[in-house]
């Protein structure tokens, strides 16, 4: 198929994904159900690109999408279950109810989909033209995922912990107070380069706007800005903000 092609079949996915979570959503009556088909979203895109495109580059790109997606879909699941809404997003509706919840939620997401996924529908359909881009980008994708799992399961050992401080302030967490955020940023940079700019420099003009997308997400949009409203009310939180880098992990500031 033309890039054009997948392109219409990757919109159409992520359209009918959002409507059935949106249906879900509705039925358990927590919106926060998206989030777990965010990360699968991405791994169904990356499926029918793999399927309708060409070349062996979009198996690799499809393995990678696959790996963080069905990890990350697994944790926010099994982290979810026995919670009510998410403060992230009962801030965001207030008290305008589902309606709302559609446009600013469900149809900004759904559309976040397809337009992330830009370069993995370019890595199936266009050649390459830079292989050792492939490979950076892998290496960078995959420190992205190591990055995010370490810190999750670094988070997962603290809230264990009955003898825990205040503030999670250790491993990852004391360069950065949102190791997963940053990590799937890599993930998302590695896979530009290696679906975007491995296939030139106009494919990877064009689709730059995908990783800048999703940090801008991560930051802002659903992610660490939104989340930090809440934490910022914590005991101890503002002291650890003060010393600790929000996104890039940075050395703790005296």
């Amino acid at each position: 198929m033309s890039l054009a092609a997948v392109s219409a079949l990757a919109l159409l996915t992520a359209a009918l994904l959002m409507l059935a979570t949106a249906i879900i959503a509705r039925r358990v009556g927590r919106i926060a159900v998206v989030d777990v088909t965010w990360g699968l979203g991405f791994v169904v895109i990356a499926l029918v690109c793999a399927v309708a495109g060409v070349g062996d580059r979009r198996w690799l790109l499809l393995a990678l999408v696959a790996v963080w997606g069905l990890r990350l879909a697994w944790h926010i699941r099994k982290r979810a279950v026995g919670h009510g809404e998410d403060p992230r997003y009962a801030e965001l509706i207030g008290d305008d109810g589902f309606a709302v919840a559609i446009r600013k939620v469900f149809v900004v997401q759904g559309l976040a989909l397809w337009f992330i996924s830009l370069p993995l529908q370019v890595g199936a359909t266009v050649a390459v033209a830079w292989w050792p881009l492939v490979w950076v980008g892998l290496a960078v994708s995959v420190v992205g995922i190591g990055f995010e799992t370490i810190g999750d399961a670094q988070l997962a050992a603290y809230k264990k912990d009955p003898h825990r401080p205040q503030v999670m302030d250790q491993g990852l967490w004391r360069y950065t107070r949102h190791p997963n955020y940053f990590g799937d940023a890599c993930v998302w940079w590695g896979l530009w380069l290696a679906g975007g700019l491995a296939s030139g420099w106009l494919p990877g003009l064009l689709t730059v706007l995908a990783p800048v997308g999703m940090t801008y997400f991560l930051v802002f949009a659903t992610g660490a800005r939104l989340l930090e409203r809440t934490m910022m009310q914590r005991p101890g939180y503002p002291e650890y903000a003060e010393r600790t880098s929000m996104f890039v992990p940075l050395p703790p500031r005296r």
